[in-house]
């Protein structure tokens, strides 16, 4: 199976601009993904970016870059683009704001893709353990079925605890991987009402009839989307750099 390990980054964020480039233990963000990605050493990485400041800063990474048009409404848009001309099976997309991304957790990513059935798609959830937590709008909720296939997500707190011992909530981890053919397929989708109410573009996969694996595990991917989530993201790289070889990348 060959698999690419897209990184889509763009430059203009509405609430942190020119976050990919903003140093983190003094390198640029962008950098500290592009070293986890390879560490997971599942893959070439490829950077898929529209800004050449960007392209500058991953370039002595090792990392393939491929410039993209501006106008991409998602990631997964912007990484169908640059896959567009690239031979591979499947694609990880792993976001350009979490410079402490576990390399585990993109192996994991994977996992649904070898064997016989090979879903459109797939993702990572942990358990909910806090009810803040389960409360929170930003935190992304999944319920699965018997198969480990997505049956939702949602912002709000599913499932619906009558018997708080019946279901333990799962949040989902922005981690994901496509077969190439469903991401070329992704960017023709047109967007649903449930996506468009709850802001979670994998609400059109689900829409659309195709099946999205869920592998659960103890994945917790930080993103960065202001200036003190970069704060926190420095202290939290500092003490693994105390803790596990992976702090050191």
């Amino acid at each position: 199976m060959k698999v690419i390990v897209g990184i889509p980054a763009r430059y203009a964020s509405t609430r942190f601009p020119g976050k990919p480039l903003a140093l983190l233990a003094g390198k640029p963000m962008i950098v500290h993904v592009v070293e986890r990605a390879q560490a997971a050493d599942v893959g070439e990485v490829l950077v898929a970016t529209d800004d050449e400041r960007i392209a500058d800063a991953v370039r002595d990474c090792a990392a393939r870059v491929c410039m993209t048009g501006s106008d991409h409404n998602s990631g997964t848009e912007r990484l169908a683009e640059a896959l567009a001309d690239l031979d591979c099976d499947v694609v990880v997309n792993v976001q350009g704001d979490e410079p402490l991304i576990d390399p585990l957790a993109i192996r994991a990513v994977l996992e649904p893709f070898s064997g016989e059935m090979q879903p459109a798609m797939a993702t990572l959830a942990h358990p909910i353990c806090d009810e803040f937590d389960l409360n929170d709008a930003n935190v992304v909720k999944v319920v699965c079925n018997a198969a480990g296939q997505a049956l939702y997500f949602s912002r709000s707190p599913i499932p619906f605890l009558r018997d708080e011992a019946a279901a333990t909530p799962l949040q989902h981890v922005g981690l994901y991987a496509y077969r190439r053919e469903f991401l070329m397929q992704y960017q023709h989708l047109t967007a649903s009402p449930l996506e468009q109410a709850e802001h979670l573009e994998q609400l059109r996969v689900l829409h659309h009839g195709y099946d999205i694996a869920v592998r659960i595990g103890d994945f917790h991917c930080i993103g960065i989307d202001t200036p003190e989530d970069l704060q926190r993201a420095e202290v939290l790289l500092r003490k693994s750099d105390n803790e596990s070889p992976l702090g050191k990348l």
